[in-house]
């Protein structure tokens, strides 16, 4: 009876099925004619915002408006694409559906959401109609030029000629020194002589003058370094608070001196952190940078606790207003320097520098001296505008036309205003003349907010994740983006924070004037809508992405932000969030792409299974957070990036095993058992750390055997690997031949056994962390090593001897990695390697170093290694050395290179800062030379 009722149910649906069908047989036809309608409008929008770079402040007030209504035209079109390309992918593929029954089911289930793509196509439609006629009305689309459609739509191209970075000495920060040189000697001697009070200075100027640039040579000197015994750095910025500027100082002065950070520090009131810092501070001679200090109220918030112990401390600080500078001046001793602008000669140098730095040997061509005097005297000795406008240059042709060009575009904008305006039209003029591709990949910094270190594997993924990095044959979209920041970099609106081992961006930030500029940009793009206590109301217009430090009653009710495509939250941890508003983020945010929590509030978020309807989420990142568990990952299947570091998730769901786009997934100690059998279907997979093996009745091999299908892994973390696993692990490594970074971790008595793993052509970085029975021989085997580490190895071999030759490493770390009393650098061995690290060696006792060996050694660290009683002979042939770093070693060892007298002090007198600490945390510094 019941197979009679369920086929007479569906005769009778199934007419209306085929009604519905006649309805709705247009919607892919309709779909690719609003997708290719799409494709028209983003080419004129981009010939648009290139004429209205070209036309600045002239541009008519009604052709913004009618381009911007067209931009928010494009983004509704976006929205539906996406929700269109949702629900084609939810089509069943399992071939037992094509029964009637399963296509009825289907049908009804997808009902609803078909019928409300259909009419969000008509509508976006319609409205593009709209616009196109009042476009037609009012002549924007015969006067201004800007043509839009298939048939009249002329294409553009920013013929830029793009200098490779590379070829710079290094990576600039603000600009060159220059001009800067006696101030710097004089800030130096302010604050390694004089009273022995606490003293005060202060660096005064308007921005882009170069007051942080110079403020970093003096930090950075090894003069002021070996004077002090706390150094801290503080970047304050306009939206401060006390408590989070004293947690930042304990966090410096912890992490300087290698302690642990004290707990609790994160539920500190002011007074108790402050009373923190004194106690840090008390008997130390110290130096702290307050950078850009806005606030005149900021040094009476802290004055206490910058303890004055009449031992020399100094503080520092930058700012551009005179009143914070009146705040801080309370004593005689301390002193003011006011920043002035770089007087002619100093700018034309500066401009030369940077201008021609990979032509004519850094000088100026006859035949250009007198336009780029024109434009050095337009710059009013400001260094960031040079630095701008000369950067600008240094990529085009030189010659007198095309820099005359150049010169009449910029002329009577810089005329106006030449301190205020002025920079601001050279920097949004850099802006302008970037590759359309780099443009938007620049406004992602005004995301973060000011002063904002941002990781370039984060910045990366985000961008990927956008849509802003497109396909290049032969490289990853991960290269791509890497290519795009170094050619931003290039531009020197971008500013490298670290470098990794081998030399490339490993965090960045844009200075505060380019990150004002890129606000500004903002608005008329509708890229970002930031929400902070500064600004909570919502702009008018539709919100694209969201940058949230407060909730606000506006954000919460507001509609516009419902099309936000990203959301980035960062907490003012003294403000007590709404809770509801993260636990309304799946149903309020449904479209988002890009979702990161890192710096959130992490004990509000909390787990729903609405989660799920993240559907578009590409970004996911729930580090620090407090998120429970994943039970609703396997719905994400666009998700490409999920980063659960440091949170309480170790075992993943089974269902992860959807997630076929997945190319980074980064957690701690994550437990994969259950995937053993579906964990090789995730092909995509570039970065996978930090997987734990564990025994969960069984030996680990099925696992280990599924790793070797994820032949796209470049970055691998394995822990918990025991000695009868090698066998295995080799030949799944084996099939990673694309791995750049590799991490091998066992605990205690197990071994790595690892005897057999073949070529690994593109591996940069190896750590092995466990014991080995010896040196595997593939391992000087890998010619694009840079860095290899080495820890609780155990060997009873020197293993220096057949590493000497490695062509590219740049990095040798060895920690309780050798158990043999002698290390020998033979003559002509490690050419390239830049920095060593030798600690806990247990039963060394003596370290030969020939001449000619080490040749390019800059930072030589000897730590916890009991038995050396005396500095290495042959340390006095490292030229190049820069840094040797002594961390609890012997008695004997300390004294034999005391400059009072120490025996075997002479040998290292060429070393540019010896720095020793002991086992009770004391820190002497020696410095023999004042190289600024």
């Amino acid at each position: 009876m019941a197979e009679i009722a369920v086929s007479s149910a569906l005769d009778k649906l199934l007419p209306l099925i085929a009604d519905e069908a006649n309805l709705l047989r247009g919607i892919s036809k309709e779909f690719a004619d609003i997708k290719k309608e799409l494709e028209y409008i983003q080419a004129f929008l981009k010939d648009a915002d290139r004429k209205a770079a070209a036309e600045g402040d002239n541009t008519d007030d009604r052709i913004k408006i009618w381009v911007k209504e067209l931009r928010e035209a494009s983004f509704s079109i976006e929205d539906v694409i996406d929700e269109y390309m949702i629900l084609v992918e939810q089509q069943p593929r399992d071939p037992g559906c094509a029964t009637s029954l399963c296509k009825v089911i289907h049908f009804i289930k997808t009902l609803m959401p078909r019928r409300q793509i259909a009419s969000k196509i008509k509508q976006a439609k319609s409205s593009v109609h709209g616009i196109k006629q009042r476009g037609v009305d009012y002549h924007f689309l015969i006067h201004s030029s800007l043509q839009l459609g298939p048939s009249r739509y002329r294409g553009s191209h920013n013929n830029v000629q793009w200098h490779d970075p590379r070829m710079h000495s290094r990576y600039l920060d603000e600009a060159e020194v220059v001009g800067l040189e006696d101030t710097r000697d004089e800030l130096i001697g302010w604050l390694v002589e004089g009273p022995a009070e606490r003293t005060v200075i202060s660096v005064v100027g308007m921005g882009g003058l170069g007051k942080t640039t110079l403020a970093g040579r003096v930090f950075n000197n090894q003069k002021v370094i070996s004077h002090f015994d706390y150094h801290a750095w503080i970047t304050v910025s306009q939206s401060y608070t006390v408590e989070g500027l004293m947690r930042n100082l304990l966090k410096n002065l912890c992490k300087e001196k290698m302690g642990d950070l004290l707990e609790g520090i994160s539920e500190m009131d002011r007074d108790s952190l402050i009373d923190e810092v004194r106690n840090h501070l008390k008997q130390k001679r110290y130096v702290v940078i307050f950078d850009d200090v806005w606030s005149v109220e900021l040094w009476g918030q802290i004055e206490n606790a910058m303890f004055d112990n009449n031992n020399g401390s100094r503080i520092l600080v930058t700012t551009r207003m005179e009143g914070v500078v009146n705040s801080c001046k309370k004593s005689p001793s301390d002193q003011v320097h006011k920043l002035e602008p770089l007087t002619k000669q100093e700018s034309m140098e500066l401009f030369c520098k940077m201008a021609f730095r990979c032509h004519n040997n850094g000088r100026c061509p006859e035949e250009l001296k007198k336009i780029s005097t024109d434009f050095v005297e337009k710059c009013k000795g400001l260094p960031l505008a040079i630095v701008a406008i000369a950067s600008l240059l240094s990529g085009k042709e030189k010659t007198p036309f095309e820099w005359e060009k150049i010169r009449r575009s910029l002329s009577s904008e810089m005329d106006k205003n030449p301190h205020l305006i002025g920079i601001a039209k050279i920097l949004g003029f850099s802006y302008d003349d970037l590759p359309h591709y780099l443009k938007s990949c620049l406004l992602y910094f005004g995301v973060y907010p000011e002063n904002y270190e941002v990781k370039s594997k984060r910045l990366f993924r985000q961008w990927i994740a956008e849509g802003f990095v497109k396909d290049e044959e032969g490289k990853t979209l991960e290269d791509v983006a890497e290519q795009y920041l170094t050619e931003l970099i290039g531009t020197n609106l971008v500013q490298v924070s670290s470098f990794t081992t081998d030399g490339k961006a490993k965090s960045c930030r844009v200075h505060d004037l380019i990150h004002d500029m890129i606000l500004r940009k903002f608005k008329d793009l509708s890229f970002c809508q930031h929400i902070s206590k500064k600004d909570e109301s919502m702009s008018s217009g539709m919100v694209r992405r969201l940058s949230i430090e407060t909730i606000s009653n506006d954000l919460m009710g507001s509609s516009k932000s419902l099309h936000a495509r990203s959301l980035l939250i960062f907490a003012d941890e003294n403000e007590a969030w709404n809770t509801n508003f993260v636990q309304r983020i799946p149903t309020k945010y449904k479209l988002l792409k890009v979702f990161d929590f890192e710096d959130g509030p992490s004990h509000y978020i909390s787990i729903h299974e609405n989660w799920g309807n993240l559907a578009h989420l590409k970004y996911l990142n729930l580090r620090n957070s407090n998120m429970p568990s994943l039970k609703f990952i396997g719905k994400l299947q666009n998700l490409e990036t999920l980063d659960i570091r440091n949170t309480s998730i170790k075992k993943l769901p089974k269902e992860i095993r959807k997630l076929r786009k997945l190319r980074h997934l980064l957690g701690d100690d994550m437990k994969l058992f259950q995937l053993k059998n579906c964990l090789g279907g995730l092909t995509s997979l570039q970065t996978l750390r930090h997987v734990k093996l564990t025994m969960e009745n069984d030996d680990g091999v099925e696992l280990i055997r599924e790793l070797g299908k994820l032949k796209q892994l470049r970055n691998f973390c394995l822990t918990g690997v025991r000695e009868e696993q090698g066998s295995a692990l080799c030949s799944s490594i084996s099939e990673m031949t694309n791995l750049e970074k590799l991490r091998i971790e066992s605990y205690g008595v197990q071994v790595i056994d690892l005897p057999f793993i073949s070529s690994l052509p593109m591996l940069r970085k190896l750590s092995l962390f466990g014991k080995l029975k010896k040196l595997p021989e593939w391992v000087p085997q890998l010619q694009n090593l840079v860095k290899l580490s080495l820890e609780y190895s155990e060997l009873t071999n020197d293993p220096l001897k057949s590493l000497q030759n490695m062509p590219y490493l740049l990095f040798l770390g060895m920690y309780k990695a050798y158990k043999g009393e002698s290390l020998y650098f033979e003559d002509g061995g490690f050419q390239q390697l830049r920095e060593l690290s030798l600690g806990g060696l247990r039963n060394l006792e003596s370290i030969i170093i020939d001449k000619g060996a080490l040749h390019s050694l800059k930072k030589l660290k000897f730590w916890g290694i009991r038995k050396l009683k005396k500095v290495p002979p042959g340390i006095q042939h490292l030229k190049k050395l820069e840094v040797l770093d002594i961390r609890n070693m012997p008695y004997e060892f300390n004294e034999c290179i005391a400059p009072d007298g120490g025996p075997e002090h002479p040998i290292i007198q060429h070393v540019g800062l010896v720095e020793i600490t002991t086992d009770f945390a004391q820190t002497r510094i020696i410095s023999h030379l004042s190289t600024h």
